[in-house]
């Protein structure tokens, strides 16, 4: 080839300082700094191809340190995707522009995942290193391919980072390659500011595989590349490089890290690196040799679709991979199988009873708990753990990871082919929100089982009864919340987080028992969000809302209500943004203005307001639980239909 590594490289360089500086903001510095290590991954070791960028068995590339986003999308310029075009790349950062200052997922195609809060794009990315183990035990070499990280400082620094990489050493995922800029550079300055940790050592410690290497020579970088290549361990590649690298003044500094290099350093890295091309102009030499070094995938991605149109499964891999559920999947003969004979049990029981029929029927569900496996109830009977020996299993070991966990899912979901479910309790959706939040800004069909949804859990007191956690996960933009109030629901809840193919969902279950509510369940009420569950007998004066375990205690205010000639409605509610999806008729038929509205649950009542008026009354808990029974502590916060409906009436008679 006539166009040198580094020539292909310094076309990474020139397009990320020019779009930053275009742009006004943005960071250079990595995609500078990184441009010879990426080169050759994506030049001589990546497997992809532009012209099919959903192609089912590519490599997953995973760039973690998300700020350095000029890096991805000169990379997917450079190598043929048909998007970011020059025009996008121009308009880095800017309204419209599918190149925005962090990665996200849904913009281009060829970003695997979106990435910025550190450490979450590596963590994301041992998920999906498990989802191709996973599903090459299922498909075998259908399913054959890798999955590549590049990190920073930042990355391997943040907490998750710790977990993601215990877990992955624990299950051997060989599979797995972290490119780190090891650059020794964060924003307030030099890393040894603020850490002296050995971090190769921590690895080792951790099951993998060290390289180190010059991060500027592409030989040398090639040579760690191989060698992680051939070990069964994953990997992670020191590659040492010199943040900024080409801008004579500023580089292996933190003032390239967080900022546009200025016109003058611009023009002085332009003489440095010998690049005489104008801004956002590539010569055509080493665009040609770009394109070219792009396109090799095709061949192989032919030979893949050859292979794939001979398997006998392929109508089973495609299914999957595509995220559809089976056509003849329904939940309806286990609904009336509880209708046949109700069941008196904790919703989190509820959960694992519908489990037993969801994980026979669907293959692609891959369970898991952060070490809460016997509370959780996750566990389906027959559900072999996935192991470093087995990876056929459908039940994942998370140990105490429950970001890691959530992180992981997500890899699992992004890679596709699989479902991820995993539990840990709710007041500990605390240690996973960011990872929710990811969920839900990424599209992708997680589910989230979080028991001990309450003071209904009882003795292990505050620290466990999770208080704003329900009202704060509903704040989340695209995440379904789900509090069931009884077996039916529980099954109706897993039916529509299933289905759900564009977000996650996040189901929060009771520890204590409950009365099965429901005695019909010809359609999915849940999917409304709100429904009528029982009609005032009397003239209508109160509208009870309820979700979870506190829709039985409606049902006994109500019991009070009408004995003195006062009708109730009760409104199980156990998914707000559902119902706030519905049509506006059905939504002031639910919740009418003529009646005194009453809000019921074991949680902060703030937030209540959307659905109940300064006129109406809202019961719940808005301190901190206590330790004791359960019984004892619904009473205790005046949760009872004994305590509430003298209230109601008290409001009724002013």
């Amino acid at each position: 080839m006539s166009v040198s590594p580094k020539q292909l490289a310094n076309a990474v360089r020139a397009l990320a300082m020019d779009a930053v500086q275009a742009a006004n903001s943005g960071h250079p510095g990595m995609p500078m700094g990184m441009a010879d290590a990426a080169t050759v991954l994506f030049t001589r070791y990546l497997k992809f191809d532009p012209s099919a960028p959903r192609w089912a068995d590519r490599d997953r590339f995973v760039l973690s340190a998300g700020h350095g986003s000029m890096l991805i999308y000169a990379l997917l310029h450079l190598t043929g995707y048909a998007r970011p075009s020059i025009e996008d790349i121009r308009n880095f950062r800017q309204l419209g522009s599918p190149c925005a200052g962090h990665p996200e997922n849904f913009e281009l195609a060829g970003i695997e995942a979106t990435t910025g809060p550190l450490g979450s794009g590596l963590a994301t990315a041992v998920g999906m290193a498990i989802a191709e183990r996973h599903l090459n035990a299922a498909f075998g070499d259908l399913v054959d391919h890798r999955t590549w990280v590049i990190a920073g400082d930042g990355c391997l620094m943040e907490g998750i980072n710790h977990e993601a990489i215990g877990l992955a050493g624990h299950l051997e995922l060989g599979r797995l390659n972290v490119l780190w800029d090891d650059n020794k550079i964060t924003i307030d300055g030099a890393v040894e500011l603020s850490s002296s940790e050995d971090v190769p050592a921590r690895y080792r410690a951790a099951g993998w595989h060290v390289e180190s290497c010059d991060g500027h020579d592409p030989e040398d970088v090639a040579r760690a590349i191989d060698a992680a290549i051939a070990d069964p361990r994953p990997s992670l590649i020191a590659c040492r490089t010199i943040i900024g690298y080409g801008a004579p003044n500023k580089q292996g500094s933190s003032a390239t890290h967080g900022s546009a290099l200025g016109a003058d350093e611009v023009a002085a890295a332009r003489e440095f690196l010998g690049w005489t091309a104008a801004p956002f102009e590539i010569p055509t030499d080493i665009r040609e040799a770009w394109l070219e070094l792009g396109g090799r995938g095709t061949v192989v991605r032919g030979a893949w679709e050859a292979k794939l149109q001979a398997h006998p499964e392929r109508a089973e891999f495609e299914r999957r991979m595509a995220g559809d559920l089976p056509e003849d999947f329904s939940l309806q003969a286990y609904i009336d199988g509880l209708l046949a004979a109700p069941q008196k049990v904790a919703t989190r029981k509820a959960s694992e009873m519908v489990l037993e029929s969801i994980n026979a029927a669907l293959p692609e569900t891959l369970g898991g708990s952060a070490d809460l496996t016997g509370s959780n109830n996750t566990k389906t009977k027959g559900q072999k753990p996935l192991t470093a020996a087995d990876y056929s299993g459908r039940y994942v070991y998370y140990g105490i990871r429950e970001f890691g966990m959530a992180a992981a899912m997500n890899g699992m979901a992004l890679h596709g082919g699989v479902i991820p479910y995993g539990g840990t309790f709710l007041v500990f959706s605390d240690y996973c929100r960011p990872a929710i939040r990811l969920s839900a800004l990424q599209q992708i069909r997680v589910v989230y089982v979080m028991t001990h949804d309450s003071i209904g859990l009882g003795e292990d007191g505050p620290t466990h009864q999770p208080i704003e956690h329900v009202m704060s996960l509903r704040l989340m933009p695209n995440l379904d919340v789900y509090r069931p109030a009884d077996t039916i629901e529980t099954a109706e809840c897993w039916a529509l987080s299933l289905a759900r193919k564009d977000g996650p969902s996040l189901l929060a279950l009771s520890r204590q028992n409950l009365p099965q509510l429901r005695d019909s369940a010809t359609e999915n009420l849940s999917a409304k969000g709100a429904y009528r569950l029982r009609a005032a007998t009397a003239a209508r004066k109160v509208v009870l809302i309820a979700s979870g375990s506190e829709v039985s205690i409606a049902m006994g205010v109500a019991d009070r209500l009408e004995a003195e000639g006062i009708g109730a409605d009760v409104i199980s509610m156990p998914c707000w943004s559902r119902f706030d999806a519905q049509p506006a008729e059905y939504r002031a038929d639910i919740l009418p203005d003529d009646a005194l509205r009453v809000s019921i649950e074991a949680g902060t009542t703030m937030g209540w307001e959307r659905y109940v008026p300064a006129s109406g009354l809202r019961f719940g808990i808005d301190g901190f639980g206590a330790s004791a029974p359960a019984e004892v502590l619904y009473a205790h916060f005046g949760l009872t239909p004994e305590a509430i409906a003298p209230k109601v009436l008290a409001a009724l008679e002013n």
